[in-house]
C-alpha cells in the first residue's frame, strides 16, 4: 500500500526569512533524488485568498492553471520543482473557516458545538491529506511565524499529524534566524533557542534546523544550537545568503541536507540527477553582456509585487547569456519628467499587470516613447491595455480613447468589462482567471516566437478589448496576432516593422521556469540585447 510521507516547514523569530524558497529548494533536492513531490502552502490570514489584498502588503498574486489566486510562494514551488500547483496547493485560514461555517450552516455537524479542536484542525488535516495522490512526499509550508496567535490551529494540526502517522512518515523542519551582531563580532543563537522552545511548548520537536545567517555556522555554534534545541549537530544547517536563490538547493545539498532528510524518513536515494540544474546555476556566474529593462509600473517600490515577472526576465537573461538590470520607473514620474532622460540607458521597456487608474497616463507616455523611438516593448495585461489605448489615441487619432476601467464615461471605449461585450456570456467570476487558449496568426512575430498556432496561457484580468475597434487597429498598422476563438477575445497585439513590440492579455511570467524560460521573455531580451545601446557586462 502506498504511504505518502510529509515534511512540515515552519518559521521562527521573524517573517521574510525565506520559508518558501527553503521549501522549494528541499523539493528540488528530493526530485533530483528521484522522488515525486508536491508542495502545500498553509497561510494563517483570514482572507479566503490573496486576490483582494494589496500588492504592497502581500506581494504578487500567483495564478495557477485552474484559476486559483494564490500566495506568491507557489511561484517558487513551480520554478524550483516539476510541481504544477492548483487551488488545492494553497489554503488560508479564511478558506478553512469558510468551509467549516458552510458545513455548520448545512447541519453537517449534526448539532455538535463547532470548535477549533477538533473541527478546525480536522479541516486543516483534510487539506494536508488531500495532497497525497500519486506522490512520494508532500512538503507543507506553514505561513507566519511561530508564536503568532493565528498560526496556532495550523501548528496544532501538524502536531496531530505527527502523532497519528508512523514516525518515519513525518519530518519537521524549522527555519530560524542566527543574527550576526557586528559590535560583538559574533553570531547569536538566543533567538533560535527561543523559537525552538516556543515550538516545543506547542508539542512539536523539530527534526532539522535551517539557520538563516550572514555567514556559515561553525561547528562550535552548531553544537551550541544542538545542545539547547534537543537535536544532534548533524541536524543543524546553515542557510546563508546566496548570490542567486537558485543556488540554494546546491548549497543545502553540499551540506548533506538531502541525505539527512532521507535518513530520518527512512528513504533510499533512487538516483542523483542535479547536473542540469548545476550547469544552469554556473551559467548565471558567466553572463557576458548587460541589458537594462525599464519596468514602468505602480508597485515598483515593492519588489515582491512583480516576483514572477522579475524571475521570468532573469531566466530569459540567462538563456541569452546576458545579465538583466532592472530599472524601476514609477509611472507617474513620466508626467513631469522627460521620457528621453528616464529611458536614456534602456534597451527594453516593459509595462506589467496592475489595477486602478493611478499611473495610467504615465504608462501611456512610456508606450508612446517605446513605439516612436523603436525601443523593444512588452506590455502584459494592463500593459496591453495602455499600449492599445496609446495607439488608438496617437496613431488612429481618437483622442478620447480609454478603457472603461479608468474612464467609465468615455465615448471611445477601447476596453470593456467582459459582461459588457454583447457577444460574450457573463462568466461565473468577475475576472478571467487561469488557463485559456489563444490561436496565433501564422504571419506574426508571436508565431515566430511560439512556433505553434495554438497556445495556453494564464490570465488574471477583468477588462477585454472592444472588438468594434479591431478593423481600425489593423488598418492603421497594429496587428491582432492572437485571439481566444471560443469567446472572440483579443489576446495579443503587435506592430509589424517595429524592432519588437508585443502586448498580451495574459501573464506569461507565471509559466517561466529556469530550465524552460518563457519564449516571449526570451525573445524580448534577445531583442533588447540587439539594441545599439546594449553593452558588455
Amino acid at each position: 500500500m502506498h504511504k505518502c510521507k510529509y515534511i512540515f516547514i515552519t518559521g521562527g523569530v521573524l517573517s521574510s526569512l525565506g520559508k518558501g524558497v527553503a521549501a522549494a529548494a528541499i523539493g528540488n533536492i528530493l526530485e533530483a533524488y528521484g522522488f515525486n513531490i508536491t508542495i502545500l502552502k498553509l497561510d494563517p490570514y483570514l482572507n479566503v485568498d490573496p486576490g483582494t489584498m494589496s500588492p504592497f502588503q502581500h506581494g504578487e498574486v500567483f495564478v495557477t492553471d485552474d484559476g486559483a489566486e494564490t500566495d506568491l510562494d507557489l511561484g517558487h514551488y513551480e520554478r524550483f520543482t516539476r510541481t504544477l500547483t492548483a487551488q488545492k496547493n494553497n489554503w488560508t485560514a479564511g478558506r478553512i473557516y469558510n468551509s467549516i461555517i458552510q458545513k455548520e450552516r448545512r447541519g453537517d455537524y449534526l448539532g455538535k458545538t463547532v470548535q477549533v479542536i477538533p473541527h478546525v484542525t480536522d479541516e486543516i488535516k483534510s487539506a494536508i491529506f488531500g495532497m497525497d495522490a500519486g506522490v512520494d512526499l508532500v512538503l507543507v509550508e506553514i505561513g507566519g511565524t511561530v508564536g503568532d496567535i493565528e498560526s496556532l490551529p495550523f501548528l496544532e494540526a501538524i502536531r496531530q499529524v505527527g502523532l497519528e502517522l508512523e514516525e518515519n512518515r513525518v519530518l519537521f523542519i524549522h527555519l530560524t534566524l542566527v543574527p550576526f551582531i557586528k559590535t560583538a563580532g559574533e553570531l547569536k543563537t538566543k533567538p533560535t533557542q527561543h523559537s525552538v522552545k516556543a515550538l516545543q511548548e506547542i508539542g512539536i520537536q523539530p527534526d532539522i534546523l535551517l539557520c538563516r545567517a550572514e555567514i556559515p555556522l561553525n561547528l562550535e555554534i552548531r553544537k551550541k544550537i544542538a545542545l539547547f534545541t534537543n537535536l544532534k549537530v548533524e541536524a543543524i544547517f546553515s542557510a546563508i545568503d546566496a548570490e542567486s536563490i537558485y543556488e540554494i538547493p546546491l548549497l543545502f545539498k553540499r551540506q548533506g541536507l538531502g541525505e539527512v532528510v532521507l535518513q530520518k524518513l527512512k528513504l533510499k536515494k533512487r538516483c542523483d540527477d542535479s547536473s542540469e540544474w548545476s550547469k544552469w546555476v554556473k551559467k548565471i556566474k558567466n553572463l557576458s553582456q548587460l541589458v537594462t529593462i525599464s519596468i514602468v509600473g505602480k508597485y515598483v517600490r515593492h519588489a515582491d509585487s512583480y516576483k514572477s515577472l522579475f524571475e521570468a526576465l532573469f531566466h530569459a537573461g540567462v538563456c541569452n547569456h546576458v545579465r538583466v538590470k532592472l530599472h524601476m520607473v514609477e509611472a507617474d514620474t513620466l508626467l513631469s519628467e522627460n521620457p528621453a532622460e528616464i529611458f536614456q540607458h534602456t534597451q527594453g521597456i516593459l509595462i506589467p499587470g496592475g489595477f486602478g487608474i493611478r499611473g495610467i497616463e504615465g504608462m501611456i507616455k512610456a508606450v508612446e516613447y517605446a513605439r516612436s523611438e523603436h525601443i523593444p516593448f512588452f506590455g502584459i495585461c494592463l500593459g496591453m491595455q495602455v499600449a492599445t489605448v496609446e495607439f488608438v489615441r496617437n496613431v488612429i487619432g481618437l483622442k478620447n480613447a480609454h478603457s472603461t476601467e479608468f474612464e467609465p464615461k468615455t465615448n471611445q471605449r477601447i476596453f470593456l468589462k467582459l459582461k459588457e461585450l454583447s457577444n460574450i456570456e457573463e462568466m461565473g467570476h468577475n475576472m478571467r482567471l487561469g488557463n485559456y487558449s489563444c490561436v496565433i496568426k501564422k504571419d506574426s512575430l508571436a508565431f515566430l516566437i511560439y512556433k505553434k498556432l495554438k497556445i495556453q496561457e494564464r490570465h488574471r484580468h477583468r477588462y477585454e478589448f472592444n472588438p468594434i475597434y479591431e478593423g481600425q487597429l489593423e488598418s492603421h498598422g497594429m496587428m491582432i496576432s492572437g485571439k481566444n476563438l471560443e469567446r472572440n477575445l483579443v489576446e495579443m497585439v503587435e506592430i509589424p516593422g517595429h524592432p519588437w513590440y508585443i502586448g498580451c492579455q495574459f501573464h506569461p511570467e507565471f509559466k517561466s521556469r529556469p530550465l524552460q524560460p518563457h519564449p516571449l521573455f526570451v525573445a524580448f531580451i534577445k531583442a533588447a540585447k540587439s539594441h545599439p545601446t546594449a553593452k558588455r557586462a
